[in-house]
């Protein structure tokens, strides 16, 4: 039947982790909920899901989970949906005049496989040239956390911190690079605990040879982790 193979499609897909769209899949009425009523709707449904897997919600232990599960979901790990939350990032005049890239490296990535709801943990490495402006450091790790903070695919991650920052600095010249363990690979499926993902996006200069090799010597990046 073709509902069966659209299945199959759509499970391949996911247990492959390809995605879709570099920008997050979203729908039309994401925000006409209130945060109380997303937790609340997302409470009744995991105490659901852990109804049907058989466990015991009267126990002292469990009884919470249901509401601190949504309340993670809402308010923290998937944080970044909400566009109240994204960092306002001001930018500066380069009054030194300092013209050479600036790397900002190992800042943390925590996000979530959207394909089977667990986690994405490693380090993103961030490098721009100014153009005249400047933006500050603990801006470009709020960027990266913002996008982090939602399902993801590591491609469009990587893809959406370099668009996010080429617009706040109005230039195209920014790269990013993320090394990532990925749960569903490392604890289900082929199980294979000491893989990592590595993705890039080079944008502008970036996409020079000479200009991508230094970047890449700054970082010095070593897989293992």
């Amino acid at each position: 039947m073709k509902i069966d193979n659209d299945f199959n499609d759509i499970d391949a897909l996911g247990d492959n982790h390809i995605g879709s769209s570099s920008d997050t899949p979203m729908r039309d009425d994401a925000f006409e909920l209130s945060k109380e009523e997303k937790i609340d709707l997302i409470k009744d449904d995991v105490k659901h899901i852990m109804e049907t897997l058989g466990l015991d919600l009267t126990d002292d232990s469990l009884k919470g989970t249901p509401n601190r599960v949504a309340k993670m979901f809402v308010n923290e790990i998937f944080g970044g949906l909400d566009p109240n939350k994204k960092p306002s990032a001001s930018t500066f005049e380069n009054k030194y005049k300092y013209g050479e890239m600036l790397v900002e490296k190992n800042i943390t990535v925590y996000s979530t496989c959207e394909h089977h709801l667990l986690p994405i943990v490693g380090k993103a490495h961030v490098a721009y040239i100014s153009n005249g402006t400047v933006v500050g450091l603990s801006k470009m790790n709020r960027i990266v956390d913002y996008y982090a903070k939602r399902p993801q695919v590591q491609e469009r991650l990587t893809i959406q911190i370099v668009k996010e920052l080429q617009k706040v600095l109005n230039t195209d010249d920014v790269a990013c690079v993320i090394d990532a363990k990925h749960l569903c690979v490392n604890s289900r499926g082929i199980r294979d605990i000491e893989s990592s993902t590595v993705t890039s996006e080079f944008g502008g200069k970036f996409k020079e040879k000479e200009t991508r090799r230094e970047f890449l010597d700054y970082i010095q990046l070593d897989t293992k982790f």
